[in-house]
């Protein structure tokens, strides 16, 4: 820094628009509970748990503790051929919150992003060990988000993540289940659109079930803007694998830790993936870390052979780092201990009541509820898609010390598990003024 200013020029920012950022900042350096702290001092109500991540709220006591303490114990471990015990017990730790009992293995990553890909590699290796070496396809979905890898942007469905770069091979999508004209302010699950489930049979016919290795899906669409999956439309996604032996991954990055009131998206729809992949609430967002999780056949299907070989050659310098093993153990004992999961689902109905008070509101076009998670989609401007959600966005921060979120024209709100109806209010009544200025 020179002359005690900042420089922010050096710093090539992620999905920003940095010319606009670096003319007017946005700014963070402090946070806790449900606020961030601008540096002038100023509070700033998270409407988003940082990004989709910090559901314990911020500056825990009991995470922060733990990784300091491990910092101080020991800063990093090898993780090729060598291991920790904090490893191993943020492994049995995150297993407790997996649905059924089938989930008995995990792998660590660094990021949702990490995960998608570590999962992609294991779902068709695994095929290839128990002799369907045919099974190379993966299956996604339009307008979804797999992070940025190249097998997620790949598998993803969202046009600008795909635009400068040359994509893999074997990939295809069904159809995504946005539709306003059907389920326009919905609160919950649609009734309609059961049937875009089916969408899965043609690209089963199209290359042969016998060719796919495995469906990647989200629960509940994030990133594009909140998608909630219609009523039964997820247990025919996974009618239709286990009638084609085709595997179902569930990325919960977003729902996982209990987004939705439940551990993971799968208990709350009461279906059952064969592989579930999660990141940033693992560790409420305090140390970058992702995972996931396998059923005991996967990952026994890798134990053949010589026991002193490696049986999956794959993985990270930091996976199972030891810090943020231990914020995952110290993030997950906190979801318990305060009864933060249970807190969200009994928070659900008023945050959903209070959301879709909204509706006329400004140009907004649709609301949309599940859980602790809520999309608000404005009317584009003419011939400027996003146009209208970057200056709401922005407005927010500047005039009403709030954050949230903006995909496309879609206001996205996840805030911390830890809110409170006056919290909920406050997001509302902003809302409420800045939409119809834009």
């Amino acid at each position: 820094m020179k002359n005690n200013q900042m420089n922010l020029e050096h710093l090539w920012m992620p999905f920003s628009a940095n010319r606009d950022f670096k003319s007017s900042p946005r700014l963070m350096n402090a946070a806790k509970g449900m606020y961030y702290q601008k540096p002038d001092g100023s509070p700033v109500l998270d409407g988003t748990a940082g990004l989709w991540c910090c559901n314990a709220g911020h500056g825990h006591e009991k995470i922060v503790t733990a990784i300091q303490e491990q910092a101080e114990k020991m800063d990093f471990a090898p993780s090729f051929q060598m291991g920790h015990p904090l490893g191993f017990e943020a492994a049995q730790t995150l297993l407790e919150f997996a649905p059924g009992d089938e989930f008995q293995y995990a792998f660590f990553t660094n990021s949702g992003s990490e995960a998608v890909d570590t999962a992609l590699k294991i779902s068709m290796a695994y095929q290839q060990h128990i002799g369907h070496t045919e099974k190379t396809m993966i299956i996604g979905r339009e307008r979804a988000y797999h992070g940025v890898g190249f097998g997620g942007i790949t598998a993803g469905g969202l046009p600008l993540n795909k635009k400068y770069y040359t994509l893999l091979p074997g990939f295809d999508h069904i159809c995504h289940t946005h539709n306003l004209e059907h389920n326009a302010f919905s609160n919950g699950q649609p009734e309609w659109g059961k049937h875009l489930a089916d969408d899965l049979e043609r690209i089963t016919e199209k290359h042969g079930g016998d060719k796919i290795a495995a469906v990647i899906i989200e629960p509940v669409a994030g990133s594009t803007g909140v998608l909630v999956p219609p009523k039964g439309y997820l247990k025919r996604i996974r009618d239709i694998c286990d009638a084609h032996d085709i595997l179902l991954i569930f990325d919960e990055v977003i729902t996982g830790f209990g987004r939705l009131g439940t551990p993971f998206a799968a208990q709350y729809f009461d279906v059952e993936p064969d592989m579930i992949t999660c990141a940033k609430g693992l560790t409420s967002g305090t140390v970058p870390m992702g995972a996931v999780m396998v059923k005991k056949k996967m990952y026994d299907a890798f134990q053949q052979g010589d026991p002193k070989s490696i049986d999956l050659f794959h993985g990270y310098t930091y996976t199972a780092h030891p810090l943020a093993a231990a914020a995952a153990i110290a993030s997950m004992d906190v979801y318990g201990e305060e009864g933060l999961i249970d807190r969200a689902a009994g928070m659900a109905s008023y945050w959903e009541e209070a959301l879709h008070s909204l509706q006329g509101v400004g140009s907004i076009i649709d609301i949309r509820t599940i859980g602790l998670m809520a999309g608000i989609e404005m009317e584009p401007r003419d011939g400027k898609i996003g146009a209208r959600g970057y200056d709401v966005f922005t407005d927010a921060f500047h005039s009403e010390n709030m954050l949230i979120r903006i995909t496309g024209d879609t206001v996205a709100l996840s805030p911390p598990l830890i809110l409170e109806k006056k919290h909920i209010d406050q997001l509302v009544e902003s809302l409420t003024r800045i939409i119809p200025k834009h």
